[in-house]
Formats: C-alpha cells, structure tokens, sequence
C-alpha cells in the first residue's frame, strides 16, 4: 500500500509540473495528439447544435478520460465566445483501460472526439455564422512519457432559418461512440471499503469484460477488483474504495463500458439503497470455479511429486543422489537425514509462499517463479551453480552441503537441510501437470488455506528421498558407498556446469550484456579466489580465510553490478505474434478472429520444449495463417504487472499458459503440455 501511495504520489506531482511546464513543452516540439474543431449541421437562433473537438494521438501516444484514473490528466477547455452563445459539458466515448506500474489510466489509443453542445445565440442572423474560439489544454503520453500540449482552435458554426441535419460525415460515427444514456435512475452507497452501484439493466443485456469508470475523483480504486452480479434487472456492482478521499459523495456519475468494443452505457446514480446478493456475472470459461481444499492438497503433493522428473530439477536431484548412497550406512541416520531435507524444502516452500502473498496483499502484481524475474536473484544462482560445478570437479575441498560422506551427524543434518533449501528454491520456478490449479488456488485463498498448499508441494518434492529414508527395502536397492562416488561426484559437475551456462544466458537476457559481462568478470573472480583455496588446502593450509573472501567477493560483485536493460518486446516467431495487452486481447476479441494468447518466459523449460515441439512448427504457422488466428506473446521473464494479472484472472500462477479464444468466443485453456499437433487443430475447428 505504501509503494502504490508512493507511485500514486509521484504521479500526481508529474501532473502538477506538466501544468507548470505547459506553455513550454507546447512551443518546444510538435503535439504528439492533433486537434481540431468541427462544426455540427446548422442550428437555428437560440437552438442547439454540436461541436465537436476531433483528438489524433500519433501511434503509440494516448489521450485522457475526463477522470483520468491513477494518473494523467483531464483535457482543460477555456471557451471565447459571442454575447448569447454557449457551450455545454463535454461528452467523451467509452475510454480504454491502461495499466502502468500498477497505475490504472482511463485513455484513448486512437483518433476519438469529444462532443460539446452548443447554444447558437438568439439575435444570431439566419444564413450567418458564429465565430467559435477554444484554448484547450491537454496531456498526451505513452507508456513511458507524457508531454503537456495545448492548441488554439476555432471554427464557425452555420446559422439557418430552422435546424438542418446535414453534417460532417463523421459526426454520425462520432456519436455512436458515445455511450447511451441510462433511461433510469441508479443508486449507490458507500461504506469504509466498497462503493456499490445498482444499476437498472435488462437482465439479457449481453456483458463481456464489462467494466465501471467513475466520474468522481478519488472514489473508487481504480486499478481494483470489479465484481458484478445480476439480481433480477438490476446489475449489482461492488468496486474497492479508495482511502484519499473519506468524505464520499451525494451524487455519482459514470460510465458503464459493456464489452471490449467500446460499448456503454452513460449513467447518474444517487445514494440510496443498494439490493445485497445476486447472482454472480458468469466467470470465464478459462477461471472455473475453485476445487475443494483437499483437492487441491493432492494436486499440490502430485504437482511437487512430479518436480522430482522435471529437468529443471534434474542438476539437483543428481547431486542428492550421492548422501541417498551414502543413506544406507545407518538407518537412524538416514531417517533424520530424510526429515531433515524434507524439513529444508518445506521452510523453504513455505518461505517463498509467504513471501509471495505478502508482496500481492501489498499490491505487487507477482505470481509464481517470482525470484527468477529478478535479474540480482539470477545471478545469485550463477554464482552459487558455477561455486558447486568447481567444488564437484576438485577445483577446492569446500563441503557442498549434503553431498559428500564423513563428518558428525549434527553436520549431515544441516547439510541436509540445506540440500532441501536449496532444491526447493531451484525447482519451484517450474510449473508441471496438478501444480498449476494448486499454485493458481493458493493465490486466492485466505492466508492459512493458501500457506497449507504451499507446505503440500515441498512435502511432495520431498517426498521420494523421505520414502528411501523410511523404507528399508528401498535402501538397500541403493548402491554401497565406496570409491565410485569420488567419479560420481566429478561426473555430477557436468549437470551443474550445464546449469551454470543456462544462468549465464538467462542472466543475459534478463539484464542485457553489459550485465551479464559484469557478472562473468566477478564470477572470474571469486573462482580464482577458490582456486588458491584448493592450491592452500592440498598444502595442508586453512582454506577458512580465502571462503571469507569468496563471501566478500561475491557481495561486492551483486551490490557493484550495473543496472539491467530494460526488457526488450523481443518476438521471433513463425506465428507472426504480437506483445500481449489487454487491449490488444480486446481488440482482437471484438474483431471475431480467433485468439491464441502464449505465456512463457526464459526461464521455463517446458515453455520452451512446448515452443519447439507444437508452437513453432510450419503445420502450426499454415493452419494459424489459413484461419486468421491473431497470436499474442506475453513474456513474463521480468516481472509484468499486466501479464501477472492476466495470469491471475485465469486461474494460473505462473507459466506455460496458453489459452485459445474462438471467434469472438470465451477463453478456453489449453494443457502446458502441448501436443505437435493441437494447435493446428484449434485453428482447422
């Protein structure tokens, strides 16, 4: 909370300079968002006619809502007009949705006008025209920048006998955007948390994504969870209220956007009673409701149990593999080695988890696999894979927790744990069959249902070496210790070594080159300093002094690295894939094509197996091109507040995802295993 007042702050402090700085920024560079004035057909004296104030944002710039949301800025009108004239309150379309940094901005992307009423004066002389001045004020932006702009406009409105309804030919497509006005009266109330809205609708009126924006400033959260219910003809809406401004309102305007098109409906509501209940609007087809909790526990246990096979968690697993050898030395040891790696992968579990829902209850947009979206966590597990590559292949005599015979049981206990801290940390990122819909639940549930699926899915990761613990039959399976496990151990180094260069490329393309160079030069480093550390150990020296530098050299490397590249929209695809937006969803929804929306990231290995196998394939690209399939690629690698969100609204918590929207139709989710030939299907129908 305090982070979004933060942001909500800084914003407000961008507008007041951009009022500052208008007259300015208007003489120093080209407007980013053209305007025009355009006259409506002709009135008579003192009858009404409209004028209509035409706004074209250059590609990848918008214009603001009369409330603009979280940020930005309303457009400024300062009228000069003839004795008698007079102009209305302006009338916007149906905005768009934007989110920025976890900021909702109410916007337009394209060409849109505001229509103004306007009063032709009484002593106006038939077959004249009224001359019409406006200073108008405005902010345009794109995600990244905004600029204030200001135009002076005029225009001549047409004076005739009677009023005449010839016009601009745009003025026709101009008002079908504005939404229609509600023929009913809509009430409202407030407590400390909610603003609720009862809105008199027939209960067959079709909404798809539907969507409130509040006229009032400061009311309602705008980046919040709507609800909306059905209770009878009246659509009950439930918005999350903001803490800026506790002293409420009398009366509230709005507009009620009822699907991605762009259509809506314009309404007034007054304080008074608000119907409690009602039937919620039908949820997606791709967010079913949630399965009870002792499903979802068995689909958390199944879901680590099947991390053991994955290959992400392969490396690990390997070196694991010599203390289970070492297992059947003594079967109390083995029991309390067991329990203590088991212990290990649940804190560990239970610590990510936690840590996961308090960032979301602080209004961070993250989802699983959250560690891996930050570039300082990945080269964290560079250098901790590269330390463990060199120690397995003899470089230095550290003790890799866990891995290696000898020493007193207290040691192998916290090796275990360790072992357990580590394997849990490194193979949570991957999302397999069963955890998806666990993973996914935990995100919604309260605190206590949510830590206890957490605590499910290490118990499953746990699960196998618990089994070799406990069951005696299983450890005598296990080979006998002896000299083969020094050769073990040096073969182990090429998994860990594997791995190591997979961070070095992730960590690449998570921070760019310069960041990645500087990770390689420290890495350098801290391997020469363990380097001297193996020459002093087999000198019969103490190595304790050079693991002190290692320490130090490895906190000087993270804290003196420099700055990640912003994340690129980076597509190379035989899909022709777009960069996923809710908008461009929306647009592609309302345009009746059918949509496939793919989730990845770098980081996910059975994403990019599935790339391989049925995404990027020439049957795949054929079948999508013949069907008009408009593709949109979200990379959620570095973390995207948009993409977490959407994620969320499917009941996912992490990636692969991969949903399929027939023409025009609702969401359908698709496995995270993807056969060759399913995509090609979906698109044949």
């Amino acid at each position: 909370m305090k982070k979004r007042r933060y942001r909500l702050f800084m914003a407000l402090m961008c507008q007041m300079l951009a009022l500052f700085l208008a007259p300015l920024a208007a003489k120093a560079a080209p407007a980013h968002i053209a305007a025009e004035l355009v006259a409506g057909p002709a009135a008579a004296p003192g009858g009404e006619s409209t004028i209509a104030i035409h706004m074209t944002p250059a590609q990848g710039w918008h214009g603001y809502w009369s409330n603009p949301g979280d940020a930005g800025l309303g457009m400024q009108l300062d009228w000069t007009l003839p004795d008698g004239a007079k102009a209305g309150s302006p009338r916007y379309p149906v905005p768009q949705t934007l989110v920025v940094s976890g900021l909702m901005n109410h916007v337009f992307e394209s060409d849109y006008a505001v229509l103004v009423p306007f009063t032709v004066p009484a002593d106006a002389v038939p077959g004249s025209r009224v001359p019409v001045r406006l200073h108008a004020e405005w902010l345009a932006c794109t995600e990244q920048i905004c600029v204030p702009e200001r135009a002076d406009l005029a225009v001549e409105v047409p004076v005739a006998a009677k009023a005449e309804t010839g016009a601009d030919p745009r003025f026709a497509e101009w008002l079908h955007r504005l939404p229609a006005p509600l023929d009913a009266a809509a009430t409202f109330s407030l407590d400390e948390r909610t603003v609720r809205l009862a809105i008199p609708l027939p209960a067959a009126t079709p909404l798809d994504d539907p969507h409130v924006f509040i006229g009032e400033d400061k009311l309602a959260d705008y980046a919040g969870n709507q609800q909306f219910a059905w209770k009878g003809d009246m659509l009950i809406v439930t918005l999350p209220r903001t803490k800026l401004d506790p002293r409420g309102a009398d009366v509230l305007t709005g507009v009620l956007r009822l699907n991605p098109a762009g259509d809506g409906i314009a309404f007034t509501a007054r304080a008074g009673t608000v119907p409690t209940g009602g039937t919620p609007l039908a949820a997606d087809a791709a967010a079913p409701e949630l399965p009870s909790l002792p499903l979802l526990l068995l689909a958390a246990l199944a879901g680590g149990l099947l991390l053991n096979v994955m290959p992400c968690v392969f490396p690990i697993l390997s070196l694991k593999a010599l203390s289970l050898a070492r297992a059947g030395e003594s079967e109390s040891h083995a029991r309390i080695e067991g329990l203590a790696y088991a212990a290990g992968v649940i804190t560990a579990c239970l610590g990510l988890g936690a840590l996961l829902l308090a960032l979301r209850a602080g209004g961070e947009q993250v989802g699983w696999a959250f560690q891996l979206q930050e570039p300082l966590v990945v080269v964290s597990l560079l250098l901790l894979a590269s330390v463990i590559t060199a120690n397995l292949v003899g470089l230095f005599e550290f003790t890799v927790p866990g891995f290696v015979s000898g020493g007193s049981p207290s040691s192998f206990t916290r090796g275990a744990f360790a072992t357990g801290l580590l394997a849990a940390f490194v193979a949570t990122p991957c999302t397999g069959p069963f955890m998806a819909s666990a993973m996914g639940a935990a995100l919604l549930l309260p605190v206590l249902p949510a830590m206890t699926l957490f605590a499910a899915l290490g118990l499953g990761i746990a699960l196998p070496f618990l089994a070799v613990a406990f069951v005696p039959a299983l450890r005598k399976r296990l080979p006998r210790p002896g000299g083969w496990m020094v050769t073990f151990r040096h073969w182990m180094a090429l998994p860990m070594g594997l791995t190591a260069l997979a961070l070095a490329w992730l960590t690449w393309k998570a921070g760019g080159t310069v960041f990645v160079l500087g990770a390689l030069v420290g890495l350098i480093a801290i391997l020469a300093v363990l380097l001297a550390a193996g020459r002093a150990q087999r000198r019969g020296k103490a190595a304790r002094p050079f693991a002190v530098l290692a320490l130090a050299a490895a906190a000087i490397v993270l804290a003196v690295l420099p700055r990640p590249a912003p994340p690129e929209e980076r597509i190379e695809s035989l899909l022709a894939a777009k960069p996923f937006s809710e908008k461009a969803l929306a647009d592609a929804r309302a345009a009746g094509k059918p949509v496939f929306v793919w989730m990845t990231a770098d980081w996910c290995l059975t994403c990019k197996v599935n790339e391989q196998v049925a995404i990027e394939r020439e049957e795949t690209r054929a079948a999508f091109e013949k069907a008009g399939v408009v593709v949109l690629w979200g990379d959620w690698t570095r973390r995207d507040p948009e993409i977490t969100r959407y994620l969320t609204a499917q009941g996912a918590a992490g990636v692969p995802l991969y949903v399929w929207y027939a023409n025009g139709g609702k969401a359908e989710q698709l496995p995270q295993v993807l056969t060759p030939a399913l995509l090609a299907e979906k698109a044949k129908g």
